[in-house]
């Protein structure tokens, strides 16, 4: 088996150790189900509840699909505009930076008064809590270009919008699409986190009806397919950043 191969099949034996350790721990030590349930009670609860948990888990998917497609448009132009202007940089990012710090959840029940309780508030806690990494990584990728190489260009008659778009966006797409697989997995946790308190569908009303009923099993199945949902847009973003910025990653293979 070559390094390839491993690496290739070292996150399935890991995922193996771990559901084999957890399933030990909790059938050696008699843990209920109602405190933390085995992977088996889990796997049990997908099975029993699989039409109800699908469809929770659609609503849940497009809704994050919608605002993290938002988050992309405008992480994408406050990137770009930030990146390309030092007086930009100087004046909109520590801003920004503030915003991010401010807890997403506490914004939901601010969305509701103003959007009501369904999809508005899910949406846009997935692009509020999203855009962040997307504006941050495009506005580093244009503001690091090397000046030696921006002088040669100038030097050759190129303008500034010339050096922006034929070196600085390119050289930036390594950096967008490590951005996309951090954003993606916050959107799901910005849309669960909204369904949780104002939605009456979704993975995170889901997981409130079973918390309430003392359905743990369940309410674990749900993180479950909230956390496979999120390792599968990561690995599509994965393996577009690969087939179309391989130059940058030349090094690793």
């Amino acid at each position: 088996m070559n390094r390839m191969q491993r690496e290739r099949v070292a996150p399935w034996v890991l995922l193996a150790i771990v559901l084999v350790t957890w399933e030990a721990i909790c059938r050696g030590f008699g843990i209920s189900e109602f405190i933390f349930p085995a992977p088996t009670a889990i796997a049990g609860k997908l099975i029993e509840f699989g039409p109800v948990i699908a469809g929770h888990a659609w609503r849940t998917f497009w809704v994050t699909m919608v605002g993290f497609s938002i988050s992309i448009v405008v992480g994408l132009l406050l990137g770009f505009l930030v990146g390309s202007s030092r007086l930009a940089y100087a004046a909109m990012y520590p801003l920004m930076t503030g915003f991010n710090a401010l807890p997403k959840a506490a914004f939901v029940p601010i969305l509701v008064v103003w959007f009501g309780i369904g999809v508005g508030p899910a949406v846009l806690t997935a692009f509020l809590i999203s855009f962040f990494p997307i504006t941050v990584n495009i506005a580093t990728g244009l503001a690091t270009l090397e000046p030696e190489l921006e002088d040669v260009l100038r030097v050759l008659g190129a303008r500034r919008w010339d050096v922006l778009m034929k070196v600085g966006l390119p050289r930036s797409m390594p950096y967008f699409y490590a951005s996309l697989k951090v954003a993606i997995t916050l959107a799901f946790v910005g849309t669960t986190v909204s369904e949780m308190t104002a939605a009456n569908e979704g993975i995170g009303y889901l997981l409130i009806s079973a918390g309430s009923s003392m359905q743990m099993g369940l309410a674990f199945a749900g993180l479950v397919v909230v956390g496979a949902m999120a390792m599968v847009m990561y690995e599509l973003f994965a393996v577009i950043e690969k087939r179309t910025t391989g130059w940058a990653h030349r090094g690793a293979h």
